[in-house]
């Protein structure tokens, strides 16, 4: 039983070893200019191929996933309902609906929320 165990422990390092080889030989390390710049029938290019990222858009964006998997939280709480006593309930309920207006509060003061900057 050990020997197997040890066989396919050698087996799988023989294997880690040549997929390291193949991966460094199989490279290539030749990089030129001409080959890492965008092609345009062997013009140089006149704009930037890339646009600027929107930061603001990306606060948006995680903004809007916050409140959405708050709002997956949420929904399980509305099952529970008939299960619990509903002073504990709308405690909790409002507890979590406090949190979430002083989060958005928090983002509108810091100014996350606004288009024009």
């Amino acid at each position: 039983m050990i020997l197997m165990i040890l066989m396919s422990m050698m087996i799988l390092a023989i294997i880690f070893i040549l997929i390291l080889l193949l991966n460094l030989i199989s490279k290539k390390t030749f990089y030129d200019r001409e080959k890492s710049s965008p092609f345009e029938c062997g013009f140089d290019p006149k704009s930037n191929a890339r646009l600027p990222f929107s930061l603001h858009f990306f606060l948006i964006a995680m903004i809007f996933l916050i409140f959405d998997v708050e709002i997956t939280l949420l929904l399980p709480l509305i099952l529970t309902l008939k299960l619990s006593n509903i002073l504990n309930y709308s405690i909790v309920m409002m507890l979590f609906i406090i949190i979430l207006i002083l989060g958005l509060y928090h983002e509108w003061n810091q100014g996350a929320l606004n288009w024009t900057n």
